[in-house]
């Protein structure tokens, strides 16, 4: 009987535990989201990601 009163209490601190856990790590989660949609980066300033910032040709050498 004793052991059984044990594990019942044990159980219920481990659940409650574990709720809490979860409960902290969701709102972490969704701090963390709103977070990143009000980055943005300062050098697109015309909206269309990188494909106009970095040249996709070589230079090529016009000395030789």
């Amino acid at each position: 009987m004793n052991n059984k009163l044990i594990f019942a209490f044990g159980s219920v601190i481990f659940i409650t535990y574990v709720y809490f856990l979860l409960k902290i790590i969701r709102k972490q989660n969704k701090i963390k989201k709103r977070e990143d949609m009000k980055i943005h980066d300062m050098n697109d300033l015309d909206g269309m990601g990188n494909q106009g910032r970095f040249p996709d040709k070589q230079i090529k050498n016009r000395a030789i």
